[in-house]
């Protein structure tokens, strides 16, 4: 079967759920109407489903080839679809106009760079990583380094990087070692190796802009120390074209578990000319732009590859006969019944339409509180906006991540003794997807991160105003009969989190390993209250749709599928929330040898 993009739930997501059109007034909606989306998420499912779909396959048994000439070949056919990406505008959807961009919003952006991770997974991380790049030059460039770079890298002409690992460091960045030596001009010469770097060579784009963090002669050590460089491959001449090859080396690739078709890089640096991005030693809170972009992109990463091996798994499962149903033959002329028929099969299934349709409302939800943390002429809206992202970003990536990753091995299991091999797609989803609960800081470290920083931050304010926008939405809609089931679930999973919460205020500050052992049951208790406030939400939506006469079964779907996801997974916050109680006495007991 070939990836099929769900169009039909982003136009429920935006116009129904969303309603985008109530922000149209603003000048970063102008151009969003609903017709435009509809046309851009038409065009996007053709184009990701037709040209980028096809090559998944192709990347994953083919993979890159690294010369000893240091330059790297992508697999057959990418190519020529990145060049159609770029002719058709699609790297421009979400970037500023003033440099060539289109300037829609973010939420918009998602749905296409969704539809293209479920087609490609591999393919969509070069525009990606892109993408980041320009955020980071576009909030920390001077204005000369805008206008050089930002055209260039907003249309995909050019590809970006970022080289953030080395051999001795991952995520403990104030271990790093390249150095950066100023030079009379104003420039630097960086010198070091960086590892596991997505895109660091390719023959896609005419030029690759690596934005390198290392540490000037005579920092501070540590993260304090860190500063930001744009590194070209090419220097650009005097008319903004690639001129002199800079000494940036890709020494290899990395033989990896998934993602074949993207070039994962060890780059050298050997004196490569530099320029500085912002102030020297304030590199770290540019790059987290990048980053925390990233984040983002790879939670919907997982929601792709599942929505991908979701379909993989229906189409399937309405295909394969094994076995009679529990009550009698459905396909009574066969010699067995197809296995959806069977409820242990239906649970994998429905599980999985679950999770990837709360978790897709969620990112889309996250995503246009971005949006109007920068177009609101509100204060109050653009500092909620600001907040949210902040809050959420480790749920997004680490909840919908683990669950992605859930949803592709059991959409294996439901191939049975096919899905473990070759012949089917879905073993290349799990293979892929496992990567995204690694990169971009570890699942555990965005626990962490959530636990540790983003709740105390301002005091507490973002998760203060979660809870009052839950407990406001359950007041006002405790008394619709037919939104009960929905509104009960939320109210008894809200109460958890903050039960929750509170327990880590009082044990956390006590015990700091107290916090660290409750980190990941926080961080998925959190992730289910969030995606059960997305299904109340999207069920009072498909409610009202119902109510108006509207007889498209898409919407009794989606209400099935909710109720589903209230009775059959949104329990599991009270396991959750058990496990994060019992402290962490037990799992730091073994002395370090006893393992």
């Amino acid at each position: 079967m070939t990836f099929q993009p769900p169009v039909r739930d982003y136009q429920f997501l935006l116009r129904d759920l969303l309603q985008l059109e109530r922000y149209a007034n603003l000048p970063a909606f102008a151009d969003a109407s609903l017709d435009t989306v509809d046309q851009i998420l038409e065009e996007a499912g053709k184009f990701t489903g037709e040209v980028l779909a096809p090559l998944n396959g192709v990347g994953d048994k083919q993979g890159c080839v690294w010369s000893p000439d240091f330059t790297v070949k992508t697999p057959d056919g990418f190519k020529s679809a990145y060049a159609q990406l770029v002719e058709a505008g699609w790297p421009a959807l979400g970037a500023d106009p003033n440099y060539g961009g289109q300037g829609l919003p973010h939420v918009v952006n998602l749905a296409f760079s969704e539809m293209s991770s479920a087609a490609n997974m591999a393919f969509s991380m070069y525009p990606g990583l892109t993408h980041g790049a320009y955020s980071a030059i576009h909030v920390g460039g001077t204005p000369e380094q805008k206008d050089l770079y930002l055209p260039k890298l907003a249309s995909g002409e050019w590809a970006g990087t970022m080289n953030l690992t080395e051999p001795h460091c991952g995520t403990d960045l104030g271990l790093l070692r390249t150095k950066a030596v100023p030079q009379a001009d104003g420039t630097y010469k960086i010198s070091g190796q960086k590892i596991w770097i997505s895109g660091g060579e390719q023959d896609l784009t005419d030029n690759i802009v690596h934005l390198v963090l290392a540490r000037i002669e005579g920092a501070p050590a540590g993260v304090r120390g860190i500063s930001l460089f744009i590194v070209p491959k090419y220097i650009p001449d005097a008319d903004g074209k690639p001129g002199q090859r800079n000494s940036v080396k890709c020494l290899g690739l990395e033989e990896k578990m998934g993602i074949h078709g993207n070039a994962t890089c060890v780059i050298s640096h050997e004196e490569s000319t530099g320029w500085l991005i912002g102030e020297e030693n304030r590199g770290l809170p540019i790059m987290f732009v990048m980053m925390n972009e990233a984040r983002i992109g790879v939670g919907m990463q997982g929601i792709a590859q599942a929505e991908a091996a979701y379909q993989a798994a229906a189409e399937f499962a309405k295909d394969r006969l094994q076995g009679r149903s529990l009550t009698g033959p459905k396909n009574p002329d066969g010699p067995a019944d197809p296995i959806i028929v069977h409820p242990d099969v239906r649970r994998m299934l429905m599980d999985s339409r679950a999770i990837i349709e709360g978790g897709r409302a969620f990112l889309f939800w996250t995503a246009l509180h971005g949006d109007l943390s920068h177009a609101s002429p509100d204060e109050a809206v653009q500092q909620k906006g600001r907040d949210y992202m902040a809050l959420l970003t480790p749920v997004l990536k680490g909840f919908l991540t683990d669950r992605g990753f859930k949803v592709c091995s059991d959409a294996m299991q439901v191939h049975g003794g096919s899905g473990f091999t070759e012949h089917f797609p879905v073993s290349q989803y799990l293979r892929d997807v496992r990567i995204a609960l690694i990169y971009e800081g570890t699942n555990g470290v965005q626990a962490l991160d959530l636990v540790g920083r983003k709740l105390a931050a301002d005091g507490g304010r973002a998760v203060m105003s979660f809870f009052a926008e839950l407990d406001a939405f359950i007041a006002e809609n405790e008394d619709d009969a037919a939104l009960k089931p929905f509104v009960a679930g939320l109210a008894k999973a809200k109460g958890e989190l903050q039960e929750a919460t509170m327990w880590l205020m009082q044990n956390g500050l006590a015990n700091p390993e107290n916090a660290g052992a409750a980190s990941t049951d926080y961080m998925h208790l959190f992730g289910l209250t969030g995606l059960a406030y997305m299904w109340t939400l999207m069920a009072k939506a498909a409610n009202g749709k119902i109510a108006a006469g509207d007889a498209d079964p898409f919407y009794a779907n989606k209400l099935t599928v909710g109720r589903y996801y209230i009775e059959r997974i949104l329990p599991e916050t009270a396991s959750h929330l058990a496990k994060l109680k019992a402290g962490s006495e037990l799992m730091m007991a073994l002395p370090a040898e006893a393992f």
